[in-house]
């Protein structure tokens, strides 16, 4: 038996219990008495990942884009011509999976025969199989869905932005490649990527619900075996990122009624320190709560005016790799948008941000924050995320607590310079 570790947040009154598995496997258990349980098996392996070598290795492997998307989707088929989703249909299990440019996960929620279905991801998941037949049709399969995103107003508007925000960072990659690199892949090319970052060291197993830690090793102990110690060093080309925008405006006409804009905040300065990283994503937050929310001057002239949907949405995005905030919606004429966007924020620096609506901000992230440990599948997702970059989710609430008025106020000062600004614009077509 491993031995198991235990965190505590009391003032939550959430815990885990974390062990490294005899595989190399990491393994966190939230226990939690609801009615779902959810479990995600993930790996550090992602988009930006297209260039990587073993210490071994004399040279780099480069590999097409998309293929850590286009890997995800070959493992749900077994050999056999077995689906991985009807073996989950037979436990009752809801299945699903998703690549992002940092990371892969592998997932299910379910509400009875929770052990039998984590033995079935443990097992497709370590049980790759790819022909090349196979890879020919999975070709064909996702480049319809590389077309069907290039017709998607919201897809393409968040693709274009990141063209616009980075010159060189690997964010500029789309997750699913293009219709052109997905079809140099071949089953010795996705072999080499899964033997590379699938290597369970390499992966993390996150688990919430009203699960019991040992028989969750248990199960691990039937379907895992130690895997090879390896060190895999990736590609840092992309590092020495410019501060200011690729591009200032990028456009693409869609089957839309009226354009729909996203303004990006491109942010370079990230702490190297994991907390101080989620520190500066929730203070972010908080910014965004002052200046965008509903509550906002901001929206409210601009939705009074017809300038703006209803549906105004703002969020960052921050980890080690990259930094950025967005702000979109629709609009039927963008650029003044955008102008009133540069000028609401130099008016803010001048005059300061009210304290009250700090406090109200920081109390709707706070409350957030604490609402999201009511799901079981928030907590084991927000969970891998953090853990990823090195933070822990259960120092969220006290981190919070940490952030006052001077430090976002430091932040809309020194990130928010229109150097750092650009906007994507999706237009009808004909327009």
């Amino acid at each position: 038996m491993a031995e198991y570790k235990v965190k505590e947040n009391q003032m939550l009154g959430e815990k885990n219990y974390s062990f490294k598995h005899k595989s190399g496997l990491e393994v966190f258990v939230f226990p939690k008495k609801m009615t779902t349980s959810y479990a995600i098996l993930a790996t550090r392996y992602g988009a930006v990942d297209n260039k990587f070598k073993l210490d071994t290795d004399s040279e780099f492997t480069c590999v097409p884009d998309g293929i850590a998307h286009f890997l995800e989707h070959k493992l749900f088929e077994c050999e056999g011509g077995i689906d991985a989703f009807e073996l989950f249909a037979k436990t009752g299990a809801s299945a699903n999976a998703y690549t992002s440019n940092t990371m892969t996960g592998y997932l299910f929620s379910c509400t009875e025969n929770f052990y039998e279905s984590l033995e079935i991801l443990l097992d497709f998941v370590t049980h790759p199989y790819f022909t090349e037949k196979t890879v020919q049709k999975e070709q064909g399969i996702i480049a319809q869905e590389i077309k069907m995103y290039e017709d998607n107003p919201g897809a393409r508007l968040h693709k274009e932005l990141m063209k616009a925000l980075y010159k060189k960072n690997k964010m500029r990659i789309d997750v699913a490649g293009t219709v052109e690199s997905i079809g140099k892949i071949t089953a010795e090319i996705l072999y080499k990527c899964y033997n590379t970052f699938y290597n369970l060291n390499n992966m993390t197993l996150s688990i919430c619900g009203d699960v019991d830690v040992s028989m969750v090793e248990q199960a691990c102990d039937r379907m895992l075996t130690e895997a090879p110690k390896i060190t895999v060093i990736r590609d840092t080309e992309d590092r020495d990122e410019p501060k200011e925008v690729n591009q200032k405006r990028v456009y693409c006409e869609l089957d839309v009624s009226k354009p729909i804009f996203a303004i990006g905040i491109k942010d370079t300065d990230i702490p190297c320190n994991p907390s101080e990283r989620m520190k500066k994503a929730y203070a972010m937050e908080i910014l965004d709560e002052i200046l965008f929310s509903q509550s906002s001057a901001f929206y409210n002239e601009l939705y009074e005016e017809n300038l703006i949907a209803q549906d105004l949405s703002s969020g960052c995005e921050l980890a080690k790799g990259y930094s950025f905030n967005v702000i979109s919606s629709e609009s039927s004429d963008p650029e003044q948008v955008y102008n009133r966007f540069v000028a609401y924020i130099e008016e803010t620096k001048k005059n300061g941000i009210d304290k009250t609506a700090f406090e109200l901000a920081k109390r709707t992230v706070y409350a957030s924050n604490i609402k999201s440990f009511d799901s079981t599948e928030d907590i084991a997702n927000n969970f891998i995320f953090n853990h990823f970059d090195g933070a822990d989710l259960l120092d969220a609430p006290e981190i919070i607590e940490t952030i006052d008025a001077e430090y976002v106020t430091g932040l809309l000062n020194d990130c928010f310079k229109e150097e750092y600004y650009a906007m994507s614009v999706v237009n009808p077509i004909g327009e």
